[in-house]
């Protein structure tokens, strides 16, 4: 699995040296083309400071690449779809769209395509933009991190584990929970709570604690998750040691303070830029961009090792 995530900051790096690299070869010609609309449609829900990211990295993106940026979210099945829906009858010219609800979400996307506008998957959805026949997708494998976090639990002699499911139904958290699965040899416990209403995700993750005084370690599958863990185990007078998926400055504070373990990076300001780079290139230049593979953004752990090295990225918010 470490050359698995190794291999995989390798091609994120190529691939985005070479999309910048062609973004900047074709710059002398830019001026003379028109200003194209693109929208990017997400799953995030409220208080999700995660999306923030993606969202800068997408802001920088149409920045350099002279795009007009829509950007929309819903947290719902029928909300994305919708949104899919609106912004194809405004005749937007690419989108970006998170695929956490691809059963809901494939007919409106396979309409936004026969109408001409190229679409690219991101962060949510890789096992099934192929099937949805969208161009390319950019974003860490689910079940491979998911995979990695599991068997970093055996290293670290963890016996049980509760992971902290903030959307149920949303297949990307569902797959990084069955990948811990998958791998974990210990007893395993997938714990939802509603959304981002940390008072109720603190109080059920405390249940949880003083009910099964076995669990060892708790792991939240995002980043704002984090604090409120940490909280509930100190609340539930519980010795579990805490880890995330995502990566957020207030994460990164924690991993320096000794308090959370370590977080899964799938660097979500990458996502956004390449994301909506790679609609560009595919309007400028007709690229398709993967070979008909995902462009894997993740998975890699930040913990005490390396946290110095990101710190300084997650001061500036890119990280």
């Amino acid at each position: 699995m470490k050359k698995i995530l190794q291999k995989t900051a390798v091609v994120s790096a190529a691939i985005a040296a070479i999309a910048c690299t062609v973004s900047v070869a074709a710059r002398p010609a830019q001026a003379a083309e028109k200003e194209f609309t693109f929208a990017m449609i997400t799953h995030a829900q409220p208080g999700d400071t995660f999306w923030d990211i993606i969202r800068k990295g997408a802001n920088a993106a149409a920045k350099k690449d002279h795009v007009k940026l829509l950007y929309l979210s819903s947290p719902t099945a029928s909300g994305e779809a919708q949104l899919v829906n609106n912004v194809v009858s405004q005749h937007v010219e690419g989108i970006a769209l998170t695929l956490a609800f691809p059963d809901a979400e494939a007919p409106a996307a396979k309409a936004a395509m026969a109408a001409g506008i190229p679409v690219i998957g991101f962060n949510a959805g890789g096992d099934a933009w192929k099937d949805m026949g969208i161009l390319s997708y950019v974003g860490q494998d689910e079940t491979i991190a998911g995979k990695a976090v599991g068997e970093r639990l055996n290293k670290e002699g963890a016996k049980s584990v509760v992971c902290v499911d903030q959307q149920q139904g949303a297949v990307q958290l569902e797959a990084r929970c069955d990948g811990i699965k998958s791998t974990f040899k210990g007893s395993f416990y997938t714990l939802y709570v509603p959304g981002y209403d940390m008072a109720s995700a603190q109080s059920r993750i405390v249940a949880k604690l003083q009910q099964d005084k076995n669990v060892d370690y708790v792991v939240t599958l995002g980043a704002p998750f984090a604090p409120t863990a940490l909280q509930a185990v100190g609340m539930a007078n519980s010795q579990a040691k805490v880890g995330t998926f995502d990566l957020t400055p207030r994460a990164v504070g924690l991993i320096q303070e000794g308090k959370l373990q370590w977080a899964v990076d799938q660097q979500p300001f990458v996502e956004g830029y390449l994301a909506i780079d790679f609609l560009w290139l595919n309007k400028v230049n007709g690229d398709v961009v993967g070979g008909g593979q995902p462009v894997l953004t993740g998975p890699a752990f930040v913990d005490k090792t390396n946290i110095a090295d990101v710190a300084k990225f997650a001061k500036g918010g890119t990280r």
